[in-house]
């Protein structure tokens, strides 16, 4: 069996660590940091009796995210997912919808929730079922996805401005964290064919119900197989001689292996990798800001919901309502806002959605603005991004910016470290099939 060095303990790279150390492959992790997880962690705010530890942002999945959940298996944290069958829909003033699975089969099985929903129109309604029927259509037949936005699908396919606002926006900038306008249309397509297309449950959204730390933690690998932790161990330098990874240096000392994955974020690869072929020009990030908040009493009466129409997206209940996390994805407005502005507007825009949030008293509000949460799934860039194997023959990568498949969300980086660690896996001379397909 090989030894591999995988350089990042991010969700790319501990998924290809438990796939090849599963496959009986001794594998050592170097991250920078004193804990595991990158973007996708928790952390401790506040001391004493006021610590609170919390996610650097809502991470949520679907069930169509298939080796993310693999993953998880993997760790034995899967049922520490909480699905829900419902998206509630609030709009200003407290109305709600619900859509919701009912009894007909996939892909009719919103038909009877979707012509309830009260924020939409009639005429809105049969235009997003158009809409919803030419995804199914041209999805394997346009050959142009990757070059046009969804905004300009959209508007090609004569969708309404407030059923694009309301309905086509809402669900997208969540999933893909980016605008309409800078998405490329195949990503759109990609979300609503496998997440609300794909079958009867594939929709459904998991919560993690423990912080995001302790799905990643050291312990929990004991019995994925020979993996070693290197935490704050930054790798400063890949070493590369004739083609091949001679060794890597991290705080001043140098560790071989056969085999090396480099699952860094891509602006650092040049910098630690300087002899790679690597072209990331055009590479930009999408911000996403976790807004959290604490009250005196209970504000919200149900797990989570999307609130229409104003800069907050998301409202996932902590603490049976009195604690809550507001997420905005694609929030460039918020960056240079000053945080107690960011707060300000969260309060006043949850007194238009929830009645009882009027009058509570805000006790501590955290605001964790994530600039570089996930690489911007803008048009023209998917050809672009590298494949696992590159020209240095024991050097493979890893990251959600990759070219997995998917876009650069949680299932994204887990694919790529699949997909790296069966490239590994090929050159040790052992191919093995890490990677999930699809549900459709």
């Amino acid at each position: 069996m090989a030894e591999v060095i995988v350089i990042g303990g991010g969700l790319a790279g501990l998924a290809s660590a438990a796939a090849l150390a599963g496959a009986g492959h001794s594998v050592r992790v170097l991250e920078s940091r004193r804990f595991l997880g990158g973007r996708a962690t928790s952390y401790e705010i506040g001391t004493g009796e006021n610590a609170e530890t919390i996610d650097n942002c809502q991470h949520v999945l679907m069930r169509c995210c298939v080796n993310l959940l693999d993953f998880y298996r993997r760790l034995g944290v899967e049922n520490q997912v909480r699905f829900y069958r419902e998206f509630i829909f609030i709009e200003p003033g407290g109305r709600r919808s619900v859509l919701r699975s009912g009894m007909l089969p996939a892909p009719a099985h919103f038909l009877e929730s979707f012509l309830s929903l009260k924020f939409l129109s009639l005429s809105e309604k049969f235009a997003v079922m158009r809409g919803i029927r030419a995804i199914k259509s041209q999805s394997k037949k346009r050959t142009d996805l990757d070059r046009i936005t969804m905004l300009d699908w959209l508007k090609e396919q004569h969708q309404p401005p407030r059923a694009i606002e309301r309905f086509w926006r809402q669900i997208m900038v969540s999933a893909i964290s980016e605008e309409l306008d800078a998405t490329a249309a195949s990503h759109g397509f990609q979300v609503f064919r496998l997440g609300l297309l794909g079958s009867g449950d594939s929709y459904q959204m998991g919560v993690p119900t423990v912080p995001l730390g302790e799905f990643y933690g050291v312990e929990k690998w004991k019995k994925v197989g020979p993996v070693e932790f290197q935490l704050r161990s930054p790798v400063d330098r890949i070493v590369i001689e004739g083609g091949m990874v001679r060794s890597v240096v991290t705080r001043g000392e140098e560790l071989r292996a056969d085999h090396y994955i480099c699952a860094l974020p891509f602006e650092r690869v040049p910098e630690v990798a300087p002899g790679l072929d690597l072209d990331i020009s055009g590479f930009e990030y999408a911000p996403i800001t976790g807004i959290h908040l604490w009250f005196d009493r209970p504000v919200i009466d149900v797990p989570q919901a999307t609130l229409l129409d104003r800069t907050i997206q998301w409202i996932f209940n902590k603490h049976e309502g009195r604690a809550v996390q507001l997420v905005v994805s694609a929030s460039r407005s918020l960056l240079e806002m000053p945080r107690a502005d960011v707060i300000a507007l969260a309060i006043r825009e949850l007194e238009e959605f929830l009645p009882a949030a009027r009058g509570a008293k805000l006790e501590k509000a955290h605001v964790v603005k994530e600039v570089r949460a996930v690489l911007s799934a803008k048009p023209g860039m998917e050809s672009r991004r590298p494949l696992s194997r590159t020209n240095v023959r024991n050097l493979f990568l890893a990251g959600d910016w990759t070219r997995s498949g998917w876009p650069a969300i949680m299932e994204g980086a887990v694919r790529s470290g699949y997909l790296a660690a069966e490239a590994v896996s090929e050159a040790a001379g052992q191919p093995r099939r890490f990677l999930l397909p699809d549900i459709t």
